[in-house]
């Protein structure tokens, strides 16, 4: 058995506009966790931070990395070994793009490298929601992709991978403030009616096949939603601002990613220079510092590799 490894997971995108709790996909900007066991008593933990916002990050027991590295030994019956962790940040933190589920996969990806018994992929899928509390940050972030995950009756999940045409390029733009996932779900109503539930229906069964074909009449329509984007956009200062520079641009649309408050385009490869630039414009226009990026899709998930190599 190893006694360091290193797991390296991608940060992700949620709900994809009406895709909301059960959508999402891993994107090409990623967080790094070093693991290594200590020769001391079971339960000592040291942590180290750097990157981006790293001054943010407790260091501590309470740490979410550390706290579902232990999880995972507490839901094997095992004792909890000493370990050092080191972390590496390059996904900015309450900003809607999973940077929660990066260090819960992270977390229980290191822990199963260094168990000498370890689970397989579903059993890990399960331990992550159980610990996010749903599965449409972590499923990706664990597996990549594009994924729908299904909640069963009985606590489970199914996973459908969802085919994502490589002509159709996310672009995310990633404002200078937070928005924490409890604000954002404290907007929503408590009940909706019959056409909101059709509509979301019917556009999130074009916004799968959109993104498999990429068809651009399909998308510029299938990012609509009536779940969650119309109370979260007043959380976010020039909103549709931003949404119509982007479409200007060439976007098939704009939809909140995660929680937000960053915002995700979808567009066309040869556009996507344009909408980058017109994503960061737009909300500088409007008073906010933003940096807009070009990203891709993962197609791996989290990776485990010898500490020596990342």
């Amino acid at each position: 058995m190893p006694t360091s490894v290193s797991v390296t997971v991608p940060a992700t995108t949620a709900n994809i506009g009406p895709g909301f709790d059960c959508l999402g996909a891993a994107l090409t900007l990623y967080n790094r966790f070093r693991f290594t066991l200590l020769e001391q008593r079971p339960g000592v933990v040291a942590i180290e931070v750097r990157g981006l916002e790293a001054e943010r990050v407790v260091t501590d027991a309470s740490n979410l990395a550390y706290k579902a590295f232990a999880s995972y030994f507490h839901e094997r019956g095992l004792a909890v070994p000493a370990v050092a962790i080191a972390i590496d940040l390059n996904v900015p933190l309450a900003r809607g793009l999973g940077s929660s589920s990066t260090a819960i996969v992270g977390g229980l990806l290191g822990a199963n490298a260094l168990c000498d018994a370890p689970v397989d992929q579903a059993a890990l899928v399960e331990m992550a929601i159980a610990l996010e509390g749903h599965p449409d940050n972590v499923v990706p972030a664990l597996v990549g992709g594009c994924q729908l995950a299904v909640a069963n009756d009985d606590g489970t999940a199914t996973l459908c991978p969802i085919p994502w045409h490589a002509g159709v390029i996310p672009i995310v733009v990633i404002p200078d403030f937070e928005l924490s996932t409890a604000e954002a779900r404290r907007v929503l109503p408590a009940a909706y009616s019959r056409a909101d539930a059709i509509f979301n229906t019917a556009h999130l069964g074009l916004l799968l096949r959109g993104l498999e074909s990429g068809r651009a009449d399909w998308l510029r329509v299938a990012m609509g939603d009536r779940i969650h984007q119309p109370y979260r956009q007043a959380l976010i200062p020039g909103y549709d601002t931003i949404a119509r520079a982007a479409i200007d641009a060439g976007a098939y649309g704009l939809v909140i990613s995660g929680a937000g408050p960053t915002l995700l385009a979808l567009a066309p490869v040869e556009v996507a220079p344009q909408v980058c630039e017109a994503l960061a414009t737009a909300w500088q226009q409007e008073g906010q510092l933003a940096k807009a990026q070009i990203l891709a899709l993962d197609t791996e998930g989290a990776k485990v590799y010898p500490a020596t190599d990342v």
